[in-house]
């Protein structure tokens, strides 16, 4: 029976490299960012207890299984799920996992690298010591739409965390992934503590706790539930190509069930304390906690210019966010790189080319906020019409295209692999593997189909 990863191939050199590695990717500007203005939006408590059930139901099983996917697939994505294809006898449509799982990644890294531009862009500000000054005494958000409509000073920071994420792919596995997240979760970790203290003493920390984890029924709506599922579904990365990429990386004898676990509560960890870090100072200053999606980039500054040491808080604040993204940013770019490097080209060259074609669909989505302003892509297809290239790219692969590529993970590895091989190879007890095949058949399809059509 086959099971792991070629001999030949990349492998991680820890099982602690690889989970914070792995719990990186699924660590990004969704927890920080989409998480705190999305409960926000949908009643805080209620919100959250949903969201923790879906991690449960639908996050936790797909991951399990495109770990597997991975590991016993081996190589990249494309050549796993063709691997797999051949030796359970599935039909070639299912190749379309593969090809979403480099596609997805591709494009994705090159929209989601502007808005860690913007990150870098605002970290720069606090830490030149003219936070304050340019974005939290403007009014409205007048700092933020000076950004926008600035094509060169989006393109120089695109490219600068573009460039960043090409250099440690570059360097491989163990010497460019695993390095980066070995120091940079420790630290976001730290920081995102610092922020939860500096919340507890200067904040308003009690009625933050009661928002975050009493829930309230009241304000839970059809809505606020799909949004709460599709958060848990996008924040941990599944669907996307790196977890199945990862996996390839797996020793045999790495329990799945377990590792998936350990990714699942980091993610849902910073989650958690990111909204401990943001609310208590958004209600001690009186600020509406459904701000929307500017939470972070014009209202939380404003917050910081009130605040004694607002300049400080900025800088760990946007260090912080600035972490996450490039953790997520590295393991998004491995996918494509990982497949690449498989074309007689070296993993650098792969990284560059890779990453430096990325960085063109990046640069045309952010011409969208400014010179581009008028042009809509798509504009025939209904829906899109007045959708510009960011928010074409952003609809078409964070609520159409991923959660496609999840559903079928989770109905490939449900329906088509005999159970015997997965009790034998993913680490979940005997008992609990029909109880996941469920899910993975029935339970997590029919979730994601639902934020499909009504999400």
């Amino acid at each position: 029976m086959k099971k792991g990863a070629p001999k030949s191939g990349p492998r991680w050199s820890s099982h602690l490299g690889f989970v914070l590695t792995a719990a990186g990717a699924a660590v990004g500007l969704g927890n920080i960012w989409r998480f705190p203005y999305l409960a926000g939006e949908n009643g805080g408590g209620a919100f959250v207890l949903v969201y923790l059930l879906a991690v449960a139901v639908i996050g936790f099983p797909i991951m399990v299984a495109e770990l597997w996917m991975g590991r016993h697939g081996g190589g990249n994505a494309e050549s796993a799920v063709r691997a797999l294809r051949r030796e359970f006898g599935a039909g070639p449509w299912w190749q379309v996992i593969g090809h979403l799982s480099l596609l997805l990644p591709f494009v994705g890294i090159g929209y989601y690298s502007v808005v860690a531009g913007w990150v870098l862009d605002y970290l720069w500000l606090y830490v030149s010591g003219a936070g304050s000054t340019a974005a939290g005494t403007m009014e409205g958000a007048g700092y933020f739409q000076t950004l926008l409509a600035s094509p060169l000073r989006l393109f120089f920071f695109h490219a600068l965390f573009m460039g960043g994420v090409i250099a440690v792919v570059a360097q491989g596995v163990q010497h460019g992934l695993e390095r980066a997240a070995r120091i940079m979760m420790p630290a976001l970790f730290l920081l995102l503590l610092a922020l939860v203290v500096y919340a507890a003493f200067q904040g308003d920390f009690t009625r933050g706790l009661t928002f975050l984890f009493e829930p309230d029924f009241t304000n839970l709506t059809w809505r606020s539930v799909l949004l709460a599922v599709g958060q848990a579904f996008f924040s941990l990365a599944i669907g996307i190509g790196a977890m199945m990429t990862f996996g390839a990386y797996l020793a045999p004898e790495e329990n799945l069930s377990r590792s998936a676990v350990q990714i699942c509560a980091t993610d849902t960890a910073v989650a958690m304390l990111a909204g401990l870090a943001i609310f208590p100072i958004v209600f001690a200053l009186g600020i509406d906690p459904g701000e929307g999606p500017g939470l972070i980039f014009e209202t939380l500054p404003r917050a910081f210019a009130r605040i004694p040491g607002g300049d400080v808080l900025g800088v760990v604040f946007f260090a912080l966010v600035f972490f996450a993204a490039f953790t997520t940013g590295i393991a998004t770019l491995e996918p494509v790189v990982a497949w690449a490097a498989t074309r007689r080209i070296s993993r650098p060259v792969a990284a560059v080319v890779c990453g430096g074609a990325a960085w063109v669909i990046g640069a045309a989505a952010a011409l969208s906020f400014n010179i581009w302003a008028d042009v809509h892509p798509l504009a025939f297809v209904p829906g899109f019409e007045t959708r510009g290239v960011f928010d074409t790219l952003d609809y078409a692969i964070a609520s159409l295209l991923l959660p496609i590529n999840g559903m079928l993970i989770a109905l490939f590895v449900g329906w088509l692999i005999p159970q015997a091989v997965l009790r034998a190879e993913t680490g979940l007890a005997p008992a609990i593997v029909g109880v996941w095949r469920l899910f993975l058949k029935v339970l997590a399809p029919l979730a994601i189909l639902a934020i499909l059509i009504w999400g």
